[in-house]
């Protein structure tokens, strides 16, 4: 059996080798019904990195019972939260793409292009190496937006990545963000939002770090997330001064029958409430994007759990989204990946002209390009 690689056929001696940037999110259907969610839903909880079970029996669940049920439940909830753009977090990624994109131009002065893909769905990862390769990218970083490192997230992507690459003949420079759960720029951003909602609408009684879950096992078997919560929860809140009775850490988003990192956020929603709590604020801090988790989940659902158990005032605090203080933390973290690399703000001309002078050299060697 003879292995192919894919060429690149684009490929011109002596053209300026540039970086490349690739953010990545988890992903969305491409449309709130049941055939698109279910499409989606299959990629999605096919992946072994998401569901740790042995295949065959994981398959007979999937496709006998889990595909059957939830695509009508799941489209109907993104029907909820779908707009005239499309998915939230769809569209919400690409504005944070063209954002990033024209702040790292004013710092990157060599060759450059940033793209975006989902790890599941469209535009998928493929998609956005192919077209970072297609610019000219010799080296990228990828930087998934998942602040706290999982292997059900991070580590996916890692997979999908490397699958596309070990298909090509000439493999880029690659440098890859895992986590950015303590990054200073990234707690400020997330300070201030929290500032700038209780200026609109007071301080909460009680702030609740609602992050998404993951089996407890994974926590057992070395996976950082839990810890990684936590840290990023705390530095916050010591931002924010509060006191450790007016926050906590919970947990949203559980899926199947076992134990799932606690404690839960609508179960603790539903108990704050029935114990007359007054204003509770929830914000999620693992999510840089707005989507259906946050949107129809917590500001829809949970906000009903909590209210109809007798809570009072209840606000879902936006994700940082395209905020610019956030986008200019990325920007710092993509910036100290590109650090060393020819193409950066001091090396731009540098690289230009060596890529000239090879350019001659191939030619006087007899180069078509």
């Amino acid at each position: 059996m003879t292995t192919r690689f894919e060429g690149d056929s684009d490929y011109t001696h002596g053209c300026a080798e540039g970086s490349g940037v690739l953010i990545t999110n988890l992903g969305s259907p491409d449309a709130p019904d049941s055939a698109a969610v279910r499409r989606y839903l299959a990629e999605f909880l096919w992946d072994p990195r998401v569901v740790e079970m042995s295949r065959p029996l994981w398959w007979l669940i999937l496709h006998g019972i889990v595909l059957r049920v939830r695509p009508r439940r799941s489209a109907h909830a993104y029907q909820k939260i779908w707009t005239g753009d499309g998915s939230p977090l769809s569209h919400i990624t690409r504005r944070q793409a063209e954002a990033l994109s024209a702040r790292l131009a004013e710092r990157v002065k060599g060759p450059f292009h940033l793209a975006w893909a989902m790890r599941y769905g469209s535009p998928s990862i493929r998609d956005g190496l192919e077209e970072l390769r297609a610019a000219g990218a010799r080296r990228i970083v990828v930087m998934p937006l998942y602040p706290q490192y999982s292997g059900a997230t991070t580590a996916s992507t890692f997979d999908a990545v490397a699958d596309v690459l070990r298909r090509w003949r000439w493999i880029p420079e690659l440098r890859f963000v895992t986590h950015y759960h303590d990054d200073p720029a990234y707690i400020a951003a997330l300070a201030a939002s929290l500032r700038e909602h209780w200026g609109l609408c007071g301080e909460p009684q009680k702030l609740l770090f609602s992050f998404h879950g993951m089996p407890r096992r994974t926590v057992l078997a070395g996976d950082p997330y839990f810890c990684q919560c936590q840290k990023t929860a705390r530095l916050v809140a010591e931002q924010l001064g509060l006191p450790g009775e007016r926050w906590q850490v919970t947990f949203q988003s559980r899926f199947g029958r076992e134990e799932w990192l606690q404690p839960y956020t609508d179960k603790t929603l539903k108990k704050l409430g029935r114990e007359g709590v007054s204003h509770v604020d929830v914000v999620c801090p693992g999510f840089a994007a707005d989507c259906l988790e946050t949107l129809e989940e917590i500001a829809i659902q949970n906000k009903d759990v909590f209210l109809e158990a007798g809570g009072g005032r209840f606000h879902y605090v936006p994700a940082l989204n395209d905020r610019p203080d956030h986008v200019s933390a990325l920007a710092d973290i993509i910036l100290r990946q590109l650090r060393g690399w020819p193409g950066t703000a001091e090396e731009g001309d540098v690289a230009a002209a060596q890529a000239a002078a090879t350019r001659e050299r191939a030619r006087a060697l007899g180069a078509a390009r």
